[in-house]
Order: C-alpha cells, then sequence, then structure tokens
C-alpha cells in the first residue's frame, strides 16, 4: 500500500509538471504530434456520435409515422385479387378457377400492390364500389388422344381373329373472350362472360370393315358464339395479417352456343346400317347444350411476400328432356331425356410477388366429371372421368389502370387438355 501511494504521488507530480508552462515549453516535438493525433481522433469520434443519435432519431420518427395497416388489413387489398379465382378461365369441364392477389408492399405512386398472377379466375378484396374492370381475354387448348377398339374374338390371348379400329384424335379449340365485372359495394360484384368459339378436330382412322391399310383424315370444325355466362361473388369477412379472405360465388351459365343435338352427326352406319358412316359430327358445336349453376367457395391467406389461395365448387348441369338430334340425310334420333354428370371441382396455388409490379402464382386445378345419364340410367361406357392440370401464372401491372396476365397448363391426367394457354388484359374504369 505504501508504494502505491508513493507511486500516485509520483504521478501526480509528473503530470503537474507536465502542465506546467515551462515543461510545455521543453516537451519533445514526436510528444506534441501524438498529442494533436489524438485531439483529432477524439474530435472525429465526437462527430460519429452525432450523426449516429441523428440516424437514431430519424429511425424513429419512421417508425412513428409507419402508422398504415399492413396490407392484409386494408379494407381493400386489390381491385384485381379475385382475377385467379373467378372460375370463367375456360369452358367446361376443364373450368379453371381464378384468384389474383396482392402481395408486398403498395407503391408510393399509386398506393394499389402488385397482383399475383391470375390462374384460375376470383376483394374489401373484390371490385371497389362503382369501379368497372373490362377484361378481353384469349384462350388455346390443345388435346390428342388413341383410341384402339378389337372387334372379333381371340383364340389364344396373342392371336386375335377380327379386325382392330384404331383411331388417333387431335382437337384444337381457339376461344375469344369479353367479360366484364362490376362491383355493387365493397364485398359484392357482378360480372358477365360471352365467349366466341373456334373448334377444329382431325380423327386419323382406316376404315374398320376392310382389309386397307390407308388411313382416312376426317376433319371438322366449328365456329360462332359460345355460352354466355353471369355470375355474381361476395366476400364473407373482414381478413387481415394471418387470417384469411372467404369470398362464396354464384355463376350460372346459359345455352346461347350451339349445341352438340343441332349439328348433323354423320351416324348412318350405325343408325341405318350404312357401313360408310363415321358416327362423327359433321360441324363441332359451339355450346355445352345444357343449362349449369355452380356454386363456389374460395379463400385468401395473405403472408408476405406469398399470397396462398384454394377453392372448392360444385357445377351442377340440368337435365334436358325429349332430346333428339340430325343424322346425316336429316334424320331424327330420339335420345330421351339426357343429363350429364356434375361437375366436382378444387384448386389450390401459392402466387409470389416478384417486385411492385410482377408476380408469378403456381397451383394445381382438378376436376371430377361424373357419368352421363339417358332416360334415367348411365349412358353405356360413360364413366367417372378426372381432369387434372398443373398451371404457371405471370402477372405484370402495366399502369395504373392496366394488367397483363398469362397462364400456361399442362395436363397430368389422360383426359385432360395436353396444354392450355390464357392471355388476359384486365383495365379498370
Amino acid at each position: 500500500m505504501p508504494s502505491i501511494l508513493a507511486r500516485s504521488v509520483r504521478g501526480a507530480a509528473l503530470a503537474a509538471l507536465l502542465c506546467s508552462p515551462a515543461a510545455r515549453g521543453q516537451q519533445d516535438p514526436a510528444v506534441i504530434d501524438l498529442q494533436k493525433k489524438l485531439a483529432d481522433m477524439q474530435g472525429q469520434l465526437a462527430e460519429q456520435r452525432q450523426l449516429i443519435d441523428a440516424l437514431a432519431r430519424q429511425l424513429a420518427a419512421r417508425q412513428d409515422s409507419a402508422a398504415a395497416p399492413p396490407l392484409a388489413d386494408s379494407p381493400a387489398l386489390a381491385p384485381a385479387m379475385l382475377d385467379q379465382l373467378r372460375g370463367a378461365g375456360t369452358p367446361a369441364p376443364s373450368l379453371l378457377l381464378a384468384a389474383a392477389g396482392a402481395v408486398g408492399k403498395p407503391p408510393a405512386a399509386s398506393g394499389r400492390p402488385p397482383e399475383v398472377a391470375p390462374l384460375f379466375e376470383q376483394p374489401g378484396v373484390l371490385t371497389p364500389k362503382g369501379k368497372f374492370v373490362f377484361e378481353p381475354a384469349f384462350q388455346f387448348g390443345y388435346s390428342s388422344s388413341n383410341r384402339v377398339a378389337l372387334v372379333g374374338y381371340t383364340i389364344i390371348p396373342a392371336l386375335l381373329i377380327g379386325l382392330v379400329d384404331v383411331r388417333e384424335v387431335k382437337r384444337n379449340t381457339s376461344t375469344a373472350v369479353l367479360s366484364g365485372r362490376y362491383g355493387l359495394g365493397n364485398r359484392l360484384e357482378i360480372d358477365a362472360r360471352i365467349p366466341y368459339v373456334y373448334r377444329s378436330d382431325a380423327t386419323v382412322s382406316r376404315e374398320i370393315f376392310t382389309g386397307t391399310a390407308v388411313e382416312n383424315v376426317f376433319s371438322t370444325s366449328g365456329k360462332g358464339i359460345g355460352d354466355a355466362e353471369l355470375g355474381v361473388r361476395y366476400q364473407f369477412n373482414n381478413g387481415g395479417a394471418d387470417r384469411a379472405y372467404y369470398v362464396g360465388s354464384l355463376r350460372f351459365k346459359s345455352r346461347t352456343g350451339r349445341d352438340p343435338f343441332e349439328v348433323v352427326t354423320d351416324c348412318l352406319r350405325r343408325c341405318v346400317g350404312n357401313a360408310s358412316g363415321t358416327g362423327l359430327p359433321l360441324e363441332l358445336p359451339t355450346g355445352s347444350g345444357f343449362y349449369s349453376l355452380q356454386p363456389g367457395l374460395t379463400w385468401l391467406f395473405p403472408s408476405d411476400p406469398a399470397v396462398f389461395f384454394g377453392s372448392v365448387s360444385y357445377l351442377h348441369n340440368f337435365r334436358r328432356k325429349n332430346v333428339s338430334r340430325t343424322v346425316l340425310g336429316g334424320e331424327q334420333e330420339f335420345l330421351g331425356d339426357v343429363e350429364p354428370g356434375a361437375i366436382i371441382g378444387f384448386n389450390f396455388g401459392m402466387g409470389l410477388g416478384l417486385n411492385e409490379k410482377a408476380s408469378l402464382s403456381l397451383g394445381y386445378d382438378h376436376s371430377s366429371i361424373g357419368r352421363t345419364r339417358q332416360a334415367g340410367v348411365p349412358v353405356p361406357g360413360s364413366v367417372r372421368t378426372q381432369l387434372g392440370t398443373l398451371l404457371l401464372g405471370f402477372s405484370y401491372r402495366i399502369n395504373e389502370r392496366r394488367s397483363l396476365n398469362v397462364s400456361v397448363g399442362a395436363g397430368l391426367t389422360r383426359d385432360t387438355p395436353d396444354v392450355s394457354l390464357t392471355v388476359r388484359v384486365p383495365t379498370t374504369f
């Protein structure tokens, strides 16, 4: 302890000596240079502390001023939130439901969040009250199928006595659609859809009752107005952060298109014994021939920067009584009461915002089609059909009023169209 006290006394004496005018006059120049550098460093440190304090105050002010609710809490999430969930993307039975959502933070200039690329078709998340959205669209679908029919009998499994009927069918369908929707309220909207359809089929086959090896091609086409549709949607709840939006829909499909019973069918071979008949329509229909009603339920779950969506629906086709069709030669073939099978559909997917203007979506759509009944009993050869489609969509907001939506579908089951392409340009007025 005495030594520590002695050192302290000597240190104080030395400091007093250095601080004295005489000592300062006798200091080494290197010591003076070090003192100057130390003073400069202390000044720089003080400036940095002031800068840090200023930045901290600015950050706190921004956090206090950010009082706007999150995107999902907004009462009008996006005027086109249901573009992907609308159910009017393609004609039945391969209906694609709709769902366009908004993800991320709304741009500062417009206040409108970016849209999720529509895949299927469906804000509040609906169209705002008093707003009208006009949406021209173009859809293209291609499908091919092979059919092999054995006409004869087998002696052993490897030996067939008879004929083999092989047919390859290629179908192309192009549809131009004019549709629009109007917001009756922040939770209610109506929409209408009028399609124009052009179809072409090519069937490659060999005559079944001849020994020729020559393949025949039977081509047919059809064009005209398709089945017009009218729908209404209602948002049940106010969603938000970690809360889903639920939207109910009801869609009615008319019979404005030319139905399958109005076109002439080349079925003389089967109907009156003419061996040259093919049993195929000479002109393709542009409508289904049945009135339909489709209720559905859609849910949207915002989880920044993504939007998860899904829907379920049930399409009921109303029965037609005393149906007959025209065969080649002007004869009428009476079919009786015909009722197509109902369609149970569901889809799900996810939309991801790339930036304030562009987004991508990935989804899956499935439809299960029941058996067709004639006179109250299932039609021979009619079975339940499963349609599965993998969908990829892209959306780009061109400006404040207009967007470009593109979706591509790939068939996953044999009965599903091989590929489908949809392009839509919704414009808000």
